[in-house]
Order: structure tokens, then sequence, then C-alpha cells
């Protein structure tokens, strides 16, 4: 029954594309889904296009409203893609399973606002009586993403360190016991364009993700924005985070992010800022815009061979 409907919406769907396509004159194109793996299961049959390119850019068969239907169909979609393109390693190995033409292409990121070459960037002020070193982080504390165990270990245990959070809170981090402990400094939300200042009086950023199915492929862009302002970064080792390895300090458990803390304060060095910067400054959305292009070119040529040599 849902295989049913779900045709049903896709030729609908498809019918309002097809009309602007033919209002635009549009020949030879390409169709670029984003993630969507129901509507997307009938899109080839119905629009023709010349390549059709399938997006991952997030584990959406292990979340509770794509599980139940996403685990039979996503495979299949992948299957018929022309290429597959991922922003993180995990999908594209998930994606290769199924397609030979799949890609990592990365992420596409505005660092811009995080760039002190194009920015004067102030301390904010929120900071200034803030006892040094700042352990710091800047997003939305969710739990179902961070750890809150983490956190507090730290802080119990690196009494001399201030720990600063920057952002909005779910409710269990509302009622953490971070919220007692003196070292802990919750400064709330923020606007965006302030965020650079607060993250400019880190001596170390930190992303103490919990390390699951949620959270395992997701590409996490505020590490771009830490890396963009030379700040020494630890983060939880997720499968994403391989590909930030040579730029920041990967660790699991309490013991691991006290450790790479207290390298991540000791070795910093202009040499090392340097090189995080260039690293995160070079994850733009035009760089991002051409792996994708590359990647439709390969998967084409590939294509393209095999179809010679079966003729």
């Amino acid at each position: 029954m849902f295989d049913y409907f779900n045709k049903r919406n896709a030729k609908r769907f498809c019918a309002d594309i097809k009309s602007a396509i033919d209002r635009l004159g549009f020949e030879d194109f390409i169709v670029f889904n984003d993630s969507s793996m129901f509507l997307g299961q009938h899109i080839q049959e119905f629009l023709q296009p010349e390549t059709y390119v399938y997006y991952m850019r997030d584990y959406l068969v292990k979340n509770p409203y794509w599980k139940k239907h996403g685990q039979r169909l996503e495979p299949q979609l992948i299957a018929k893609a022309d290429c597959v393109v991922n922003n993180s390693t995990l999908y594209t190995e998930y994606a290769l399973k199924y397609n030979a033409h799949a890609y990592m292409v990365g992420q596409g990121c505005d660092t811009s606002l995080f760039d002190e070459d194009q920015h004067d960037i102030e301390i904010a002020e929120a900071l200034h009586d803030i006892d040094g070193p700042i352990i710091g982080y800047v997003g939305f504390l969710s739990s179902r993403r961070l750890s809150i165990p983490l956190l507090t270990e730290l802080a119990q245990q690196q009494p001399e360190w201030s720990f600063v959070l920057v952002g909005p809170e779910d409710d269990n981090f509302k009622a953490a016991c971070l919220h007692q402990l003196p070292n802990v400094h919750f400064l709330g939300s923020q606007a965006p364009e302030s965020l650079p200042s607060y993250i400019k009086g880190f001596d170390v950023a930190i992303n103490p993700q919990l390390i699951n199915e949620a959270t395992m492929g997701n590409y996490p862009r505020k590490i771009d924005e830490y890396l963009v302002m030379g700040k020494p970064t630890v983060a939880s080792a997720t499968k994403a985070m391989e590909y930030f390895q040579e730029y920041t300090y990967l660790g699991e458990t309490t013991e691991d992010y006290i450790a790479l803390i207290k390298k991540a304060l000791s070795e910093n060095s202009e040499a090392l800022i340097a090189k995080r910067k260039a690293f995160g400054r070079a994850h733009t959305w035009e760089q991002n815009v051409n792996a994708i292009s590359q990647s439709i070119s390969k998967a084409k040529a590939k294509t393209s061979k095999v179809v010679k040599l079966w003729e």
C-alpha cells in the first residue's frame, strides 16, 4: 500500500517538475535529488533525466521517520542512480554496497563570517571575566547528539579549566547537573553573527558528540568554523571525523579528552594555526560544487566505457 500511494505522489510531484522543465525549455537535464528517498524512487521513470544524482548528507535510515520503509527503499534508489554523492565516508561506504558510482564530495560551508582575514573579530565581553584555559562549544546543546556524562566528567576532573557552552539547550541539558558546577558556564543562545567572537576566546574548541547511529556519519560543519579560526579542536572519533583527523584531536573517553585537550594546549603554534585555517577555508561551496561535478563526470565516463565494451 505504501509503494502504491508513494508512486501516485511521485507522479504528481514529477508532473509539476516536468511542467517547469517544459516552460523553461530544458533539455538533457540533470536531476539532483537531495535525500528524498521516497518520492525519488520514480523520478527517473517519470522525468527521464540525462543523469540522475542522489545526494546523501545524513544517515536517514537510522532516523524514526525514514526507518520503516527507508531500509528497504533507499538501497533500491541508490542502485538506480547514475551517480551517488556523499558528504561522509560512512555514507560513501554504505552507497558503494549498491552502486559503484558513489563518491565522497565533502561539504560546502560559508565560513567567511569566521575568517579573521575578512573581519576584525574581538573576543566576546561575556568571556572577559572567565578564567582560562577556556574549553568551548558553540551550537545546539542536544542530548541526542552530545554527551552530558562526558562533559560532566571533564568539568569535575579538571576544575582548573573553564567550560563554556554557547547555544540553546534541550530539556535534558537544562536539567543536567552541569548547571551546578562552578567551572561550567552556559551563555545561552547568541546571534549567529556574534558566534566568531565567542570562538575567538576559546583556548580549545570541542565537539563532545555521542558516538551512535545518529552522529557517526554526520558532517560537523562547526569543525570547519573552529578550524577557520585556527582553534585547536578536540572531538569525538566518529566516522565522519576521519576526514578531519590530520587537523583535529580525536578521542572517545573522558581520559582521551583530558589527554588530548592538554596536548592541544601545550603544542599549539602559529604553524598549526595556519594549517588549520587553510584546511577550513578549502571547504567552500564552490569547491563542493566542483567535487560534485567531477563525480558526475567520472560516473558518466565509467558508464560510457561499460556501454562501449558491451557494444
